[in-house]
């Protein structure tokens, strides 16, 4: 795919597409209850935004704290590598800014993804919104 970009923005510049690929992946297709997905912490993150043809497609965040999150990749564009250059894109970010250890809470069938680059299981498994998580740490 050409034509795809990877750019670090803010909540109050982008907050309208990044809402709409999070609504779609974990509102819509997830059933994550609205009230679990909107906090306050989209003020504080560092937001990235991944869009094909200045259409947005996929998105993430960073903590100040160091946690990834809110990974979303819509349908259609998963499985051809955009959710890897854009996690490798936020971990090359965190590096550069000498941010603290990073880590995540990774649903369980996304495990093996974020093994591949770098990130390994830390703790026991637990719930978040009824669907079953570890926290895995980047140990590279």
């Amino acid at each position: 795919m050409t034509n795809i970009h990877y750019r670090a923005v803010s909540w109050d510049e982008e907050k309208d597409q990044l809402r709409s690929i999070r609504t779609r992946v974990f509102i819509e297709e997830q059933h994550v209850p609205i009230e679990l997905e909107w906090d306050d912490a989209d003020k504080d993150a560092q937001h990235y935004l991944v869009s094909l043809n200045e259409a947005p497609i996929a998105c993430a965040r960073m903590l100040p704290s160091g946690q990834i999150g809110r990974m979303a990749v819509l349908p259609p564009y998963r499985n051809n590598g955009i959710g890897g250059n854009l996690l490798k894109k936020i971990i090359q970010v965190a590096q550069a800014q000498g941010s603290t250890p990073l880590f995540l809470h990774a649903q369980n069938h996304a495990i093996p993804f974020y093994e591949k680059f770098g990130f390994s299981i830390q703790g026991e498994e637990f719930m978040d919104a009824g669907i079953p998580h570890h926290e895995m740490i980047y140990r590279k």
